[in-house]
């Protein structure tokens, strides 16, 4: 599956350092990389579907400063879409409101129909990027029944039930930006760590050093961040998911069919 990161903070801070061990994990997940730097104003995003490691364009990125309030990144092991561009994290749609959502995911959906109806409408052909268009869609209809712009609580109480239902027989670890509040989720053991610091909210699959702060993400809730600090915190749902030897059959059938065998 995949890596994600997300850096949260109260202040801009210059994060090379932690993303540059975040893209050595790429040998592991070679089939592309994104970085996202989410300003006030604008949402800067590279992507391409290269190993990290063996990619020109990251390189030149990293070798000057990153500097962010609110980044993230993804290394990607394909589990389910073709290793092109469009399948590389993060995602990125506006909805009715003209507000941008950012997603990015370590996962599986293995059992979810309701996302099914996206596979004519998304850009590639992920199950992370029906994810998002999904989530766009509930976000458009709970504003157009209540005639106005919805507020941070309504969002996070709203993506709160979306990513529970989600969540069950599914892998979701989820990272999601919405130009005020950044989501955090994870529903698997040991597959999700934060570190809490002067310098603000690190959020990575695995520690990226050996400070002994890291601890795991709690699971099976979702989180709401602004800078730097946890805002909301949902209730704990039953949706823990253990991989089972069904799931890991499943993955082998699509990483052997992107090898040709």
């Amino acid at each position: 599956m995949c890596e994600i990161f997300c850096f949260n903070s109260n202040k801009p801070k210059q994060i090379n350092e932690c993303l540059e061990c975040f893209y050595n994990h790429s040998e592991e997940h070679p089939h592309g990389w994104g970085l996202a730097n989410m300003q006030s104003d604008e949402f800067v995003i590279d992507k391409e579907p290269i190993k990290a490691t063996c990619s020109q364009h990251l390189k030149n990125i990293l070798s000057n400063p990153i500097v962010g309030k609110n980044v993230f990144a993804h290394i990607r092991l394909a589990t389910v879409g073709e290793i092109i561009s469009p399948n590389c994290h993060p995602f990125i749609l506006m909805d009715d409101n003209s507000r941008s959502w950012m997603l990015i995911h370590n996962g599986t959906i293995f059992d979810y129909p309701g996302l099914d109806k996206y596979k004519e409408n998304e850009s590639g052909d992920t199950d992370s990027e029906r994810i998002l268009l999904y989530i766009v869609d509930k976000v458009n209809e709970f504003e157009k029944a209540k005639g106005s712009l919805s507020t941070i609580k309504e969002r996070f109480n709203l993506l709160t039930g979306i990513v529970e239902d989600l969540s069950k027989n599914n892998k979701l670890n989820l990272m999601i930006y919405d130009g005020d509040l950044t989501y955090i989720h994870s529903n698997m053991r040991e597959s999700l760590y934060y570190l809490k610091n002067d310098d603000g909210f690190l959020v990575a699959t695995t520690p990226l050093d050996d400070d002994e702060g890291w601890k795991q993400v709690e699971l099976n809730k979702l989180f709401g961040l602004i800078d730097g600090n946890i805002i909301f915190e949902s209730e704990e749902h039953d949706n823990e998911f253990i991989l089972t030897e069904e799931h890991e059959k499943i993955l082998d059938e699509f990483v052997n069919s992107l090898n040709g065998d």
